[in-house]
């Protein structure tokens, strides 16, 4: 079915642009298939004109195959002065190879006059030309025009040409940028409306948060005729950030009640919500609308009691359609459903009656307290789940291990050594590394490959540190989240420990255990 709004996801290029969010290409690469398969219909990747990682991942990502999105770069229109054909930054728009290219294009005369300095002709022909040239190549051309309701506000005759220009020239989307985000939603939902009562292509918005509206002018716009929505995960992006995307499918499905992505994928929500936190490092808000931890809380007094006898009466859905919960009513069966869920997608034979199911979510809630989470470290739970339910341990324990560091003149040595059992039969192996984990990853995986050669393909692809509780300051608990590939599968594994090493230690375990375990 052609959803009714279509979801452009953002969060690898101007949710990256937020501060404190730093992607790595692996972390760009895992976002974009989590986003393919909870079903957004764009993905944009980056700007390849504008660094090296980008360029990067867009060469990895012509080796993906994506099922439900098609892939986007970004770049703006041709230099001033400059023939299209001859332009650098078009021309990497074009090989990078993504069926989709985005670009953005001035609409506010100030912008022209002060920021371009050039006539108002050149920049409507700028325009023109680069989105003709990108159809002239085959691309889907989305054009975003920025500052589209500042400066239709400042001069509206000429801010109507600028997205006529992209219309009359081929593009498939003109999409509306409040880029300053400081519109409110009556001004967005009449120049909209404006906007797609003069354009014959489809229309499309692009919000941001800077006075607390970016959500609530994306759906002004929606509920004018616009029909695509640009976005990124948890509200990502440069300074108060975008508009959460998160909060609008929500919102365009159970509330507009129009399709967008997968009805299945709504109950993920949270899981997204989650892992995209996990492997930017920031920690979960938990006021986030609809998938925070307290969006559907509720403590004591009389909002208890009604809640349990009418859940309606202090909760405006069933937080389950979104994949939460409703933390004054987390019963066992409750509990039961969201690990079975998990576990099936994990490829377990799990149901509600499965005998083992009772103490695998004991075990989880024990490892959560401790400041596990497993949102981005499937590896390590599907790990506890195999343990419970094989009722014996996986293919190896490690006996004892020494980590150890010494300073010689300007360099330092790290060392380690592990002690592995593998059906009784022991090896103990020594290591150097650049680092006390690197020492430890490369004697534990030397020791292990001595019964296990399969593991030679295995490699770290990223290792992130959390500090849980900072109070404590250097005593303080630290979660390691750890990525690894063989080469045909990515997955990550957690570890938790007041030490930094032996949370670390955890995390490599599980994850040598799970290059070891088949489905």
């Amino acid at each position: 079915m052609k959803p009714q709004v279509e979801i452009y996801d953002t969060t690898l290029r101007d949710g990256s642009q937020g501060e404190g969010v730093n992607f790595s290409v692996a972390d760009k690469l895992r976002i974009a298939e989590k986003l393919d398969a909870f079903g957004v219909h764009y993905i944009e990747g980056g700007w390849p004109g504008s660094n090296p990682k980008d360029i990067e991942f867009f060469k990895q990502a012509k080796r993906k195959k994506f099922k439900n999105a098609r892939l986007a770069a970004f770049g703006s229109t041709r230099k001033k002065g400059v023939a299209v054909e001859s332009d650098d930054q078009v021309r990497l728009l074009i090989e990078a190879g993504t069926p989709v290219v985005t670009i953005y294009g001035k609409t506010s005369m100030l912008h022209v006059k002060e920021v371009l300095r050039c006539t108002p002709e050149e920049n409507l022909a700028m325009i023109a030309d680069t989105v003709r040239f990108l159809k002239d190549h085959g691309k889907f051309v989305i054009y975003d025009a920025e500052h589209a309701f500042d400066g239709y506000k400042l001069d509206a005759d000429y801010a109507l040409a600028t997205w006529q220009a992209a219309e009359k020239a081929g593009a498939d989307f003109v999409v509306l940028c409040d880029t300053n985000g400081g519109c409110l939603p009556g001004e967005v939902a009449n120049i909209t409306r404006t906007a797609v009562g003069k354009l014959n292509c489809k229309v499309g918005i692009h919000t941001h948060d800077d006075i607390g509206m970016g959500v609530a002018n994306a759906i002004a716009a929606l509920e004018v005729g616009a029909c695509h929505v640009q976005g990124t995960v948890n509200g990502y992006g440069e300074r108060t950030g975008n508009c959460n995307i998160i909060s609008v499918i929500a919102c365009v499905a159970l509330k507009l009640k129009k399709t967008c992505v997968p009805a299945r994928s709504l109950a993920k929500l949270k899981e997204l919500s989650l892992f995209v936190d996990e492997i930017a490092n920031i920690r979960h808000n938990p006021r986030l609308p609809w998938v925070g931890s307290a969006a559907f809380a509720h403590k004591g007094g009389t909002h208890v009691n009604a809640v349990q006898k009418l859940a309606a009466s202090y909760e405006h859905i069933d937080p389950t359609l979104v994949g939460n919960a409703r933390n004054v009513l987390i019963s066992d069966l409750a509990g039961r459903s969201n690990i079975v869920m998990k576990a099936q997608e994990l490829g377990f034979k799990l149901t509600n009656d499965t005998p083992e199911l009772k103490d695998i979510l004991k075990r989880i809630k024990e490892l959560e307290h401790e400041g596990c989470e497993f949102e981005a470290a499937e590896g390590s739970l599907a790990l506890l789940i195999k343990k419970i339910m094989s009722h014996r341990e996986l293919p190896f324990v490690v006996d004892a291990y020494h980590v150890s560091m010494r300073r010689v003149g300007d360099n330092s040595i790290c060392e380690a050594t592990v002690k592995v059992r593998v059906n009784g039969k022991a090896s103990q192996t020594v290591a150097e590394g650049d680092g006390p984990v690197n020492a430890l990853d490369s004697a534990l995986r030397a020791s292990l490959m001595k019964f296990f050669p399969r593991l030679r393909k295995v490699k770290l692809t990223d290792y992130k540190v959390r500090i849980l509780d900072s109070g404590t300051g250097t005593a303080a608990k630290t979660r390691v989240l750890i990525e690894s590939t063989d080469g045909r599968r990515e997955w990550g594994t957690v570890g938790v420990h007041d030490n930094i090493i032996e949370a670390s230690l955890r995390a490599l375990v599980d994850s040598m255990e799970y290059a070891l375990m088949r489905k």
